[in-house]
């Protein structure tokens, strides 16, 4: 088969089996693995030698390590440190050890077993953040531990392309650069790379050329890539150090995008490499061993991970979830094993055996996940759902109900004039990422009678109603109204019509949430086109004053959708009249402005 008709095969293979899987809820990787096993000797035959295909594709994880390398900003990473390198660190490092012993039991040598140990630990950072966005947990405690987790793992691949080398039985003097030249090789990159590569992407910046851009992307990457090489070190690593050498650049993004489709089509090509290469042979004749393999290692990883979430100040819910998410094997296996297996340094046939066990593994976790909701969280979150907090009376004036991103802007301002605040939340993750930077806050629902008269409501003034969820909102804001009419609402509405149910219930402070920044935004553009400070004040102020008053028109006739239309289409043609009465520039040009009662 010609290499032409090898790369229509592949392509067609990823197109039809992605989408096919995604259905069903599966993520891409298993979709690119079940696409190479359809197609490779196992399946149809189509293809014969995944190896040629496996070692081309190999490009597409430089590709990823480029970019893993652009996002580590060393900003970002500081504000990440303590879950990084703590949870991080502690995961990858228990992880290798007990699955390392566990293979040196089963047979290993101990350096086999140890390269075992340590491509086992890794999860997949695809897999694992494609499901967490599916179910919004992405914000979570778990969600945010786990990414933190990952992230760590990724770091933790670029130390390991390059150890595995030194330690093949090939590493001999003789045979590649002494570690002083490597040593060497790295501190230049980052040393003179630095300058060198910004120096020469505004050179090809300034020509306005995008392909030519393009082409100096790849060719910093490859370059790169080729000196560590010639090194004695990784292709990855170059491609790393490139990245975090461009992370803070003013180039960062653009190099992203560049990179991003070529990354994407040669890592998902690699893949499907690995699937044509999976030994399916195993599963039938030994899918007892596979099976047993494939959930001790997932028992074993969710274990270690819930011990350190627990260690680490995690409720039973989210270390649960911390270890049920993060309990595959990852894409980097693959990867390790490949070069592994390269180097001498593992058996093919173990090597095979583990990639059909971290195969199995990410297939079965969409299960896991599935089993753990469905017949395990219940019955335990039921039991061991937090109570609310008992409330002890305090003679706080003010009382701010939803401690989110709204809420928590009112709280600070108290706080630095001095003014104690009872702060409810309803959401106990929340209150727990809360209390972990020194806030006091209350669990509790503020919808409920019995917590209102414990947080003091029958004496506090004022009662801020900041709640997210708009029922919620609105629940609160009758019960305040009803039991407790002395107090003075001041509440945050999500919409216009979030505005009119509350203005219903006799509230009549209210703050649309976006309003004042988007107007703060307006008069920012305003100026930055070159409009004055007191044109600016009187454009916003003119606004503000004709918002307000439409709202207050519409609100008469919110319930119905006509009027509401009608009044909308009049307010369009007030506010432009509004405005060019006020243009000195339609006064000296009449025949070039706009007509009232046209859409600018």
């Amino acid at each position: 088969m010609s290499p032409l008709t090898q790369a229509v095969v592949l392509l067609a293979a990823a197109v039809v089996a992605v989408p096919l899987l995604k259905r069903f809820g599966l993520a891409s990787v298993l979709g690119y693995l079940a696409a190479g096993v359809a197609i490779g000797p196992w399946g149809l035959g189509l293809i014969e030698e995944p190896e040629v295909i496996l070692h081309t594709t190999e490009f597409g994880v430089v590709l990823l390590l480029f970019i893993i390398g652009l996002e580590l900003q060393p900003s970002r990473l500081w504000v990440l440190r303590r879950a990084v390198f703590g949870l991080g660190g502690a995961q990858v490092l228990l992880s290798a050890m007990v699955l390392g012993g566990i293979a040196w039991l089963l047979g290993l040598s101990p350096l086999a077993a140890g390269v075992a140990g340590l491509a086992l630990s890794l999860s997949s950072t695809a897999f694992v953040l494609q499901m967490l966005a599916e179910k919004n947990e992405l914000t979570s405690r778990h969600g945010r531990d786990g990414f933190a987790v990952l992230l760590f793992q990724d770091l933790a691949v670029i130390p390991l392309l390059a150890i595995l080398p030194l330690l093949s039985p090939n590493a001999g003097q003789a045979s590649r650069p002494s570690a002083w030249v490597s040593v060497g090789a790295i501190a230049a990159v980052v040393l003179g790379g630095r300058f060198i590569l910004r120096a020469l992407l505004s050179r090809v910046a300034r020509t306005n050329s995008h392909e030519l851009f393009v082409m100096a992307t790849l060719l910093v990457v490859l370059a790169m890539a080729t000196l560590m090489e010639s090194a004695g070190l990784s292709l990855s690593l170059g491609a790393f150090l490139a990245g975090v050498l461009l992370a803070d650049s003013e180039y960062r993004h653009e190099l992203e995008a560049n990179i991003e489709p070529f990354k994407g089509v040669l890592l998902g090509l690699f893949f499907v490499a690995v699937g044509m290469a999976a030994n399916l042979g195993l599963l039938r004749s030994e899918p007892l061993t596979l099976i047993g393999l494939s959930l001790g290692l997932m028992a074993v990883k969710a274990l270690i991970l819930w011990g350190i979430g627990r260690v680490a100040g995690m409720q039973g819910r989210a270390a649960r979830r911390f270890g049920v998410y993060l309990s595959q094997g990852g894409e980097f296996a693959f990867v390790l094993l490949t070069l592994a297996v390269g180097q001498q340094l593992l058996p093919g046939a173990v090597a095979e055996l583990l990639a059909m066990v971290v195969t199995l593994s990410m297939a079965l976790t969409p299960l896991l996940v599935g089993a753990h909701e469905r017949w395990i969280a219940p019955r335990f979150e039921t039991s061991t759902k937090p109570d609310y907090d008992a409330i002890e009376a305090e003679d706080h004036k003010v009382i701010i109900a939803g401690f989110g991103r709204f809420g928590q802007i009112v709280a600070r301002v108290l706080r630095m004039r001095r003014i104690p605040a009872t702060v409810l939340e309803s959401s106990f993750e929340q209150v727990d990422f809360v209390r972990r930077f020194g806030n006091r806050i209350h669990f509790g629902d503020a919808s409920r009678l019995d917590l209102l008269r414990a947080a003091g409501a029958a004496k506090a003034e004022v009662f801020v109603l900041a709640i997210d969820e708009i029922e919620a909102s609105l629940k609160t804001a009758a019960m305040v109204r009803q039991h407790f009419p002395h107090l003075r609402v001041y509440a945050r509405a999500r919409n216009r019509f979030h505005y009119y149910r509350l203005r219903d219930l006799g509230v009549t402070v209210i703050h649309r949430e976006t309003f004042a920044a988007s107007l703060e935004m307006a008069g920012d553009v305003l100026a930055g086109l070159g409009h004055d400070a007191n044109q600016v004040t009187a454009a916003l102020a003119a606004f503000r004053q004709h918002d307000e008053a439409l709202l207050a028109r519409q609100y008469a006739v919110n319930h119905d959708e006509a009027q509401l239309v009608q009044t909308s289409r009049e307010a369009a043609r007030e506010l432009e009249g509004l405005f060019e009465s006020d243009d000195p520039a339609h006064d000296a040009h009449p025949e070039t402005s706009t007509p009232v009662g046209q859409s600018v």
